[in-house]
């Protein structure tokens, strides 16, 4: 048996915040969230450090013995870079960032957590939290002075008591070694998720939706759906064995970044010695080489041929690009709005002189004006989806709080 993750990563501004400060990464060995605080000049380099030290661990495979002391070790390299950040700078005082990582070793997960980002486990239909958030309305639950309930609506929910960076001291980070199975699926997230959408949605959301990408897009549109005061991010992976995949499948390999690292990540050198660095050889372009032979008997040949040749190739070319654009938008989905209703469309919201791009699949009984004005406003500019099951569990959500 060999153990694979089969992962999709999404990250969405919100409808509140300026700028996105969120960050993660996913990878064939690592997946990673972070949430990064410090004001408009700092979230978003907090989170992109942090992120962008520990995918580093994602370049070759991990021993079950060396990939724990691996992880602690890019934590404290990035808790060191983002305090040297701070200090280099005064504009950036009070940067930090939370922190929820997985690397895989096997079928042996070694987990890193600060904050109040978070990750769950569905197995076998049910969803399990599985960090603790290292949170002051947390502290209060956990000492018995408030209930779980009066948690979720407490006006200090998002005050931290443990971040990477902040201040210039070692602060302690939860670490821990799971083992996992085929059939688990993983979810991480930042609070703009787990903040505004219950457990029960997404524990269904997470059960009822396959495809990793389809389940990422419906959990930040069901965050959309209700509000997104904050940024909103999420990695949904499968733990999956391939030997037992049908053939012709197989997990994901390329890697994923989103959200403020994606903005700022620095190219591999060609001469780097992971992943990234054979990858960036491969790709370099070719040394241009000198060429003395004298020219073909064909050259006027072509001159004559490549006047009428060349115009014929780009029309082919940009008809081709035409097609297959439009041929993608029929495969996404939005909510919108018709005829008052709240209406599932296949396309996009958009359209061409004499050209449609989207029809109407279902016209729902909900109400515009039973909505609230925030999720009219979301709704007249559209909640895209990239599947009709990503679209009606926006629906769901939309009738859940309608």
């Amino acid at each position: 048996m060999y153990i694979a993750f089969n992962f999709a990563a999404r990250s969405d501004v919100g409808l509140v915040r300026a700028n996105n400060q969120d960050s993660a990464y996913a990878g064939p060995q690592l997946l990673v969230v972070a949430d990064g605080m410090g004001g408009a000049a700092g979230g978003d380099i907090a989170s992109s450090v942090a992120v962008g030290r520990l995918a580093a661990l994602d370049g070759e495979a991990h021993g079950p013995d060396e990939a724990l002391e691996e992880l602690k070790n890019a934590i404290a390299d990035a808790h060191s870079q983002i305090v040297a950040r701070a200090d280099n700078d005064p504009e950036l005082s009070g940067l930090g960032t939370t922190v929820t990582a997985l690397l895989r070793a096997g079928a042996t997960l070694h987990m890193a957590h600060i904050g109040d980002s978070r990750a769950y486990l569905l197995r076998d239909g049910v969803l399990d939290q599985v960090t603790t958030d290292h949170s002051f309305v947390q502290h209060l639950v956990d000492t018995g002075r408030l209930s779980a309930a009066d948690a979720e609506h407490h006006p200090k929910r998002s005050m931290l008591l443990r971040v990477l960076g902040d201040i210039d001291a070692d602060v302690p980070v939860d670490i821990s070694v799971r083992e996992t199975r085929p059939g688990d699926r993983w979810m991480l997230c930042s609070d703009g998720l787990s903040g505004v959408v219950s457990r029960t949605t997404l524990e269904e959301t997470l059960a009822e939706i396959e495809d990793p990408g389809d389940c990422a897009d419906a959990l930040v549109g069901l965050a959309l759906a209700a509000g997104a005061p904050d940024n909103v991010t999420c990695i949904v992976a499968d733990v999956v064995d391939i030997d037992a995949l049908p053939r012709g499948e197989g997990p994901s390999t390329q890697s994923q970044i989103v959200g403020a690292a994606a903005r700022d990540r620095n190219r591999p050198s060609s001469g780097g010695t992971g992943a990234a660095g054979k990858a960036a050889r491969l790709s370099a372009p070719a040394e241009p080489v000198d060429d003395d032979e004298e020219p073909s008997r064909w050259t006027d040949r072509w001159s004559t041929w490549k006047a009428w040749l060349l115009p014929l190739i780009t029309l082919l070319v940009v008809v081709g690009a035409a097609w297959g654009g439009y041929v993608w938008t029929q495969q996404q989905y939005f909510v919108g709005a018709h005829d008052g209703q709240v209406a599932i469309y296949r396309g996009i919201p958009e359209d061409l002189p004499l050209v449609s791009l989207h029809t109407l699949v279902e016209q729902t009984d909900i109400a515009l004006d039973s909505l609230a004005e925030y999720q009219q406003q979301r709704i007249a500019g559209a909640i895209r989806a990239s599947s009709l099951q990503a679209a009606e569990a926006i629906v769901t959500a939309l009738e859940s709080t309608g």
